[in-house]
């Protein structure tokens, strides 16, 4: 079989370096040319190829990207990132390659989630309650400020803060609910453009990103539901993830959307769930993703170690998988 050139975006994450991992997990002959806004991370040692990059908002970033597709012949671009999901599908004319994104409208609504909220709010769908500082009165008794776009888990506030000090088209207020924390993958063929499957695992977290998680399906009918309207009302395709917290009451409230492939993408592909390889066949190999069978499980991660015996800086190396280095 003919080799696929594929760029994944933001390797020095864990989302990327997820991405790259599943890649290679399907035995395909697939060359993996990784980009990231630093020069080194923990992401180089995976791929066959690497380039560095203006953040997805900075001038000359589209440019870049189109230099290293001509450049590397690639096949097929999958960001890692929300902005880049953004930029790329808003640009998807000037691309010859295929492009694993939404389309522009979901991905602008789910960069902002004070979009996602006035989205959500008009058509009925579950979201937490928010509001632009602006608008901030003390109307929760329990809220937090939080960046509107991206970011991850940088930049919230919590407890006590001053509203009046944020700006509106930075900034959003939203009810922060208590309760369980939960996330759920789902999965739109870019095929038929249906819902293929989802998945759902409750979780900890530590420093914004998934530490431990569990098989959960007790809240799946109320999230496929929510899905179903979602894609229904947007041009949702591919995976997408919702992040919500179930109440005491039981009550499913989503408070994030990520249009894209999600953080705990190499855990779940082990428990049925692997929308990373879903995605390559579709979009490479226009093969229709199956219907998941979901598995019970759960994952801890842990934190290992890239060493690169006898480099005496980053100029020693080519910052790929062509260096010589172990994992501890």
């Amino acid at each position: 079989m003919e080799e696929r050139t594929i760029i994944v975006t933001g390797i020095g994450g864990n989302v990327g370096q997820g991405i790259v991992r599943n890649l290679r997990n399907t035995g395909m002959p697939l060359r993996i040319v990784g980009t990231n806004s630093a020069p080194f991370s923990a992401g180089n040692h995976l791929v066959d190829a690497f380039h560095e990059v203006p953040f997805a908002f900075d001038p000359g970033y589209l440019d870049r990207i189109s230099q290293i597709v001509e450049e590397e012949s690639v096949d097929l671009i999958i960001p890692s990132t929300d902005f880049e999901v953004f930029y790329l599908a808003s640009s998807a004319d000037r691309f010859s390659t295929r492009l694993a994104t939404s389309g522009v409208q979901a991905s602008g609504i789910y960069l902002d989630k004070f979009l996602t909220w006035e989205h959500h709010n008009a058509l009925g769908i579950p979201f937490a309650k928010s509001f632009l500082p602006s608008e901030w009165r003390g109307q929760f008794e329990s809220a937090i400020a939080k960046p509107r776009k991206g970011r991850g888990s940088r930049g919230l506030l919590k407890g006590k803060f001053d509203a009046t000090l944020l700006e509106d088209d930075e900034y959003m207020v939203q009810e922060m609910h208590t309760g369980l924390e939960i996330t759920c993958a789902v999965y739109v063929s870019y095929l038929s453009g249906e819902i293929t499957g989802i998945l759902t695992m409750d979780r900890s977290l530590e420093n914004g990103a998934t530490s431990f998680c569990r098989v959960v399906k007790n809240w799946d009918s109320q999230l496929r539901e929510m899905a179903e309207l979602m894609v229904r009302h947007s041009d949702l395709k591919g995976s997408f993830n919702i992040q919500a917290i179930v109440t005491e009451q039981n009550e499913v409230i989503p408070f994030e959307v990520n249009c894209r492939i999600s953080g705990t993408n190499s855990i779940r592909t082990h428990f049925g769930f692997a929308d990373v390889a879903w995605t390559m066949q579709e979009l490479l190999y226009n093969q229709p993703a199956p219907i998941p069978e979901i598995r019970e499980g759960l994952a801890q991660r842990i934190l290992m170690d890239v060493i690169y015996p006898d480099a005496k800086s980053v100029s020693d190396l080519n910052r790929t998988n062509k260096d010589n280095f172990f994992l501890f």
